[in-house]
């Protein structure tokens, strides 16, 4: 058994094959039930629409309740929601089956503590060790869990909704929404439609099978189609499990997170709502989005890559707004986790409010010329082999030194899948495809 299971965001794999198989997630309920679930004996356990998701979720279940622990079955639910309704349960922890923004073939597996918090470095490592113990778990007839259905939706979002904005705050806009086939098929256009929009619903029909297939924050093509030929004032695709933006305007052109993320520190800041003067994004954020933030006389901070990391240092430093260039937003005042249907809300009505053109507000701010490169391998073990060789890291210095402080060198191998990601930024578009292609021909050269 692998020693890591678990990335930045959770386990993540292809679903029937392992780690993912019923085999591995029956051990991981009773590692959960028997280690983690010791207070209240209860556990909350959501999903995404993958077909895979119910087969998880069964053997998951079944190893908890072999513990002694009763199961609260969630139903289809967006991550944030799950995050979000944890402390409200009376649970030891709870469980997010998905994989996000992948392919339905993929599924994952997200550890939530009983505040709703992801687990954290300690804790993860924590499961793996006893994963990796070959000791059968000890089961008592006695004890044994009950399942109880608790299906979540709607309803449960509409403190925040309310919080947030009124019924009708959003009327005469119109607006195109992408649903992913995912977790938020059915709250999205519905919560929208209760605020007053316009909305043209895509992708909101899950099979099992469709799930971010040519659809949701990945694939924005059919949004930004649809939103062009039907005089939309944006469009907005979440993914699979709900805690990722993208926003197109009324061109069709896509708007990154980090652009969303400008967005927001200036509208929150504008209605006094920001907290802490202060704005978290991470390291892979491009450098044009720290230089305004600071021009807007706010604090930048960059994490380490991840939202988990992201919250961290948002609690650290007292500031309610946080997120990626991935698209995570997490607005800590109205959910615990990365939220993309509220982040939407939240843009909306300052777009409302504005009664500009969406490409009249965006681009925020003026994006560092940016070199980016996701190069994928057979396995994370080749990744590391490349990290570690020394010419690698001779070249690494090298460009970090040419860079001299004017720009940024990022490389990293993803938390969740065989791939390495490597960015340049620099003011001089002709400086950083020049380092990129340095870096590249050495990696080609030693992999």
């Amino acid at each position: 058994m692998a020693d890591k299971l678990f990335g930045t965001d959770g386990m993540r794999g292809v679903a029937n094959t392992y780690p993912l198989t019923i085999d591995f997630c029956l051990k991981l309920g009773n590692v959960l039930g028997q280690h983690f679930c010791t207070d209240h004996r209860r556990i909350a356990i959501a999903r995404d629409t993958r077909i895979s998701s119910p087969m998880i979720f069964s053997a998951l279940a079944a190893g908890c309740a072999a513990q002694g622990v009763d199961v609260l079955d969630l139903g289809v639910i967006p991550t944030p929601l799950c995050t979000t309704l944890t402390p409200e349960f009376e649970v030891d922890m709870s469980i997010m089956i998905t994989a996000s923004h992948n392919p339905y073939k993929d599924n994952g597996i997200k550890l939530i503590n009983r505040d709703g918090d992801k687990f954290s470095d300690t804790d993860t490592a924590k499961v793996e060790a006893l994963m990796r113990e070959s000791a059968a778990p000890d089961y008592d007839p006695q004890k044994i869990g009950d399942i109880i259905p608790a299906e979540c939706g709607i309803d449960d979002y509409f403190d925040a909704v309310n919080f947030l904005a009124g019924a009708d705050a959003l009327h005469g806009m119109k607006i195109a929404l992408d649903s992913a086939n995912g977790a938020f098929s059915d709250i999205l256009p519905y919560v929208f439609k209760y605020l007053g929009a316009d909305v043209i619903s895509l992708s909101d029909a899950p099979d099992g099978y469709n799930i971010n297939e040519n659809c949701g924050s990945q694939h924005t093509e059919n949004l930004a189609k649809t939103v062009t030929e039907n005089g939309c004032m944006l469009g907005v695709a979440v993914d699979g499990d709900g805690d990722r933006i993208i926003i197109c305007d009324e061109n069709g052109q896509r708007l990154n997170g980090d652009q969303i993320i400008a967005y927001l520190a200036k509208y929150l800041k504008e209605h006094n709502l920001l907290k802490g003067n202060a704005v978290v994004s991470t390291l892979y954020s491009n450098m044009g989005l720290g230089k305004y933030i600071r021009s807007l006389g706010l604090e930048h901070y960059a994490s380490a890559v991840g939202e988990r990391y992201v919250i961290e240092k948002m609690r650290e430093v007292g500031s309610n707004l946080g997120g990626e260039e991935s698209g995570h937003m997490v607005l800590s005042d109205y959910s615990r986790t990365g939220d993309a249907m509220l982040a939407a809300i939240v843009v909306c009505l300052g777009i409302k409010e504005s009664g500009q053109k969406v490409s009249e507000i965006f681009p925020v701010f003026r994006p560092f010329p940016t070199e980016a490169h996701n190069l994928r391998f057979d396995n994370k073990e080749i990744i590391g082999r490349i990290l570690d060789n020394a010419e690698v890291k001779k070249c690494i210095d090298e460009v970090n030194a040419n860079l001299n402080g004017h720009g940024s060198l990022i490389i990293r191998k993803s938390g969740t899948e065989p791939v390495l990601r490597l960015k340049i930024e620099d003011e001089n578009a002709e400086i950083a495809a020049a380092q990129a292609k340095i870096i590249l021909d050495c990696i080609n050269k030693c992999a």
